[in-house]
């Protein structure tokens, strides 16, 4: 009777224990712990928007200073391709260079294998079809009110194969490089997984192509200061930008969006020259 009195006696402080334990960690300051994470990750991702942005700041500017190192003039008298196509193989050099260093530390992927070729292949295609569509839209809708593009250079057959072997072979690859493959990796290295907005669209998408789009403004100074923008290009690149974010999440794969940048370059400025040349015609 004596070791079931002492047995329950036990049970009853043990139960007792259980309860303060349970009102102590009650009391702790627990909204503190779980913040704190989150107020650190939300200033990990702040510090690396601003870095992501400095870091195309700055390569951007190191593509224009070694471009106007070279004279142009023979090749391309009228600087519609030269200097432009140096700039952008700068930039996608020093990129390359940081993502090689980067991909050393934080163990990811940038998207340099073929990844998904099935659904890339599809998605170039449609997206091939659709951009044609909506650029012979556009400018027969520029042509009818009277607002086709107006170029800074006389359409020669010299500017016109090199600004579109430019847009086909060099835009691309560079801005893709420098615009989606480093910043979404980057973002999803800090946010730890992705967060996605909707089933095909992720918050690191979205905050990359808001970078895209403010690569579109025209700054002065370093690193920031607004001196003119245009609402169409920022909301057409804010647009192209998660498309392609979205296609390079879908296909693991840098590639894919590279061939889609590549191509709705070419085809917009390509029907841009065709509309122009056949009004002078």
């Amino acid at each position: 009777m004596r070791n079931g009195g002492n047995a329950m006696t036990e049970d009853h402080e043990k139960t007792i224990q259980a309860r303060q334990a349970k009102i102590d960690a009650s009391t702790q300051a627990v909204p503190l712990h779980k913040e704190q994470p989150m107020i650190i990750k939300a200033l990990a991702v702040a510090a690396t928007l601003i870095g992501l942005f400095v870091i195309q700041r700055a390569t951007g500017k190191l593509g224009w200073a070694v471009a106007d190192w070279f004279q142009w003039e023979k090749i391309d008298p009228d600087q519609s391709f030269t200097r432009l196509s140096m700039h952008h193989l700068v930039q996608m050099i020093l990129v390359a260079a940081l993502i090689w260093i980067f991909k050393r530390f934080i163990q990811k992927e940038f998207g340099f294998q073929t990844g998904d070729v099935r659904t890339g292949g599809r998605i170039v295609l449609i997206f091939s079809l659709s951009i044609t569509g909506i650029a012979l839209a556009y400018h027969l809708l520029m042509q009818r009110i009277g607002n086709l593009p107006v170029y800074a250079y006389p359409l020669s057959v010299r500017n016109v194969l090199g600004s579109l072997g430019f847009q086909l072979l060099i835009c691309g690859p560079s801005e893709e490089i420098v615009y989606r493959a480093l910043p979404v990796t980057l973002l999803l290295s800090v946010f730890g997984r992705s967060i996605r907005i909707t089933e095909d669209i992720s918050l690191e998408v979205v905050l990359t192509a808001l970078l895209f789009a403010a690569a579109h403004v025209s700054w002065s100074g370093f690193p920031a200061s607004v001196r003119e923008w245009n609402l169409f290009p920022l909301l057409y690149a804010f647009a192209m930008g998660v498309l392609n974010g979205a296609v390079y999440q879908k296909t693991r794969s840098i590639l894919y969006p590279m061939a889609m940048h590549s191509i709705s370059n070419f085809v917009m400025v390509g029907t841009g020259y065709l509309f122009h040349l056949l009004q002078q015609a």
